[in-house]
């Protein structure tokens, strides 16, 4: 699976986890050089999300990209994933 925004691989996985519509990458197959910092922090069912914002060719989308620090879920220790506009394709 491929985690692609403007014209550039985010992230790209043999082991996705899919849960609740969306696919969770290994956090350590996300390029960080496309990464840029957010503030933002939202709660969900699996505990406190935290978020960061993607810069690709001088493009920045805010709050893309969101991972739990400490997940209710196991399964979710060390994945991130992506928000809509940024394509999955396998």
């Amino acid at each position: 699976m491929k985690a692609i925004w403007n014209g550039v691989v985010l992230a790209e996985s043999d082991d996705t986890l899919v849960l609740d519509g969306n696919h969770y990458f290994p956090a350590a197959s996300l390029k960080r050089e496309f990464t840029t910092f957010s503030n933002h922090r939202s709660r969900s069912a699996y505990g406190e999300e935290q978020w960061l914002s993607l810069f690709v060719n001088g493009d920045l989308l805010p709050d893309a990209v969101w991972s739990y620090p400490a997940p209710s879920l196991e399964a979710l220790k060390d994945r991130i994933a992506f928000v809509r506009g940024v394509s999955l394709s396998d």
